[in-house]
């Protein structure tokens, strides 16, 4: 018997994930738009607050993602070492790669901070 799965592309840990993503693209586009309305000094001076929450969201929600990805990699890399002995650099690779994710979005809040 074949259960009919439907793939779902927007899923909870997809928004998790590319959110830092999304609110740079946003805040990029508010302050393209502004500079054009106005010269670039205005258009830096009438949109600080947005930049500042989109760089705070890029932080905190990449570290929750990432939070969740070295959970996942970590407790099961850990009761598969506990078997096999010999996995424990690939959990550890695992682990690292989930924390990329957290780098990933203080860089991006470092560009939307640069740009303020």
């Amino acid at each position: 018997m074949v259960k009919n799965q439907s793939k779902r592309i927007v899923t909870k840990r997809n928004l998790i994930f590319l959110t830092p993503f999304i609110l740079a693209l946003l805040v990029f586009t508010v302050q393209a738009s502004a500079a054009q309305v106005g010269t670039a000094e205005t258009a830096q001076k009438e949109t600080p607050g947005l930049g500042l929450v989109a760089a705070g969201l890029a932080v905190g929600l990449s570290g929750i993602g990432a939070g969740i990805a070295i959970f996942g990699s970590t407790s099961a890399g850990m009761a598969a070492t506990v078997e096999r002995p010999e996995l424990t650099t690939w959990v550890l690779i695992f682990a690292g790669l989930g924390e990329g994710l957290a780098i990933y979005g203080l860089v991006v809040a470092i560009m939307i901070l640069g740009k303020i």
